[in-house]
């Protein structure tokens, strides 16, 4: 973490974490942080899944979604949200804002996976395409919004949705107290970066000593390099994941000053790798992740952090992939 990072002020405190977490208690699960005695005795250290594949949704983002469009006005809420998503926040946006009674327009790249584009349109959202290789989606959302006035419910770029999201990581910390462990180290995938920045933010305040680190695919590591060269660097465009989760063009502004600021750097993992701990996880914690969840899992079990006599703890931030799927990337483990 940057030594000046105490008299660095940023949008998100512990307090409003903490206060998040109060209004998601009966709408988010908390979801269990995982461990298993084998796999450690293997690793040579304790490694923690907080396990949000099992969170409503199947994904972390209803946290910050919910907790974004609960600070909305009743005309606000007549208007309605509007977001771009892959996938993960698309749904969270979703079901809070059929939770909360209002509509949500959700801004989806055209090759996103058949079963989160389905599983949206089921909790009532109407979806828009754009395509991004030639497109942007910040411009899409823009013209919607203009069109519609519908408010903005972004990824990461806002503090509520951050909060929201920072409840993750402090769940990480009071369930590690329970299991006797102190986290050394937290892992999280990192896309926008808002989970990423949220977590930092949090173990800033109550665990000084912990590292954060962002975990990218090898082909979309926009993150770790921008954070070696101090400025953001975008991914070239035409470039492919199984990743689809985090598959971001460039940091967030808002969220990269956090992390540039916060974070002890960032990890990257091949496709081969996230593979072979999807199915890992499968075989000793039986959970089902999706590719993008599984980086940080690729990162411990390929040496990209050191685990032995420690104790690393991992976000595993979404399930959301279809059986067929899933059967096939497992299936077409090589790591």
């Amino acid at each position: 973490m940057n030594p000046q990072q105490q008299a660095t002020a940023h949008p998100v405190s512990l307090q409003d974490v903490r206060q998040a977490g109060v209004a998601l208690g009966g709408v988010a699960t908390r979801t269990p942080l995982l461990e298993n005695p084998d796999v450690n005795q293997a690793l040579g250290g304790r490694l923690l899944i907080k396990a949000e594949c099992a969170q409503r949704t199947g994904a972390f983002k209803i946290r910050g979604a919910y907790w974004r469009i609960l600070q909305m006005s009743a005309e606000e809420r007549a208007r309605g949200a509007i977001t771009y998503s892959s996938g993960n926040h698309a749904l969270g946006v979703a079901r809070a804002a059929q939770i909360l009674g209002t509509s949500a327009l959700i801004v989806m790249p055209g090759d996103a996976p058949a079963a989160k584009v389905q599983a949206v349109r089921e909790l009532g959202a109407e979806i828009a395409t754009y395509d991004r290789d030639t497109e942007n989606y910040d411009d899409v959302v823009t013209g919607l919004m203009a069109e519609t006035g519908r408010i903005h419910v972004p990824p990461s770029a806002d503090p509520h949705v951050l909060a929201g999201a920072g409840t993750v990581t402090l769940e990480i910390f009071e369930q590690a107290g329970a299991l006797r462990a102190k986290p050394d180290a937290i892992l999280t995938p990192c896309g926008g970066g808002g989970l990423t920045a949220s977590a930092a933010i949090v173990a800033q305040a109550l665990a000084p000593d912990a590292m954060v680190y962002a975990v990218e695919p090898e082909l979309f590591d926009d993150t770790t390099r921008s954070l070696q060269a101090g400025e953001r660097l975008a991914n070239p465009k035409g470039r492919r994941t199984i990743c689809d989760a985090i598959m971001t063009p460039i940091p967030n502004p808002v969220t990269f000053a956090i992390n540039r600021d916060l974070l002890a750097g960032g990890l990257t993992v091949s496709d081969a790798e996230v593979r072979h701990a999807m199915r890992f996880a499968f075989d000793h914690y039986k959970i089902v992740v999706e590719p993008g969840a599984a980086v940080g899992i690729a990162a411990v079990l390929n040496g990209r952090i050191d685990i032995k006599a420690k104790t690393i703890a991992t976000v595993v931030t979404g399930g959301n992939i279809d059986m067929g799927r899933f059967c096939a990337l497992i299936s077409d483990d090589t790591g």
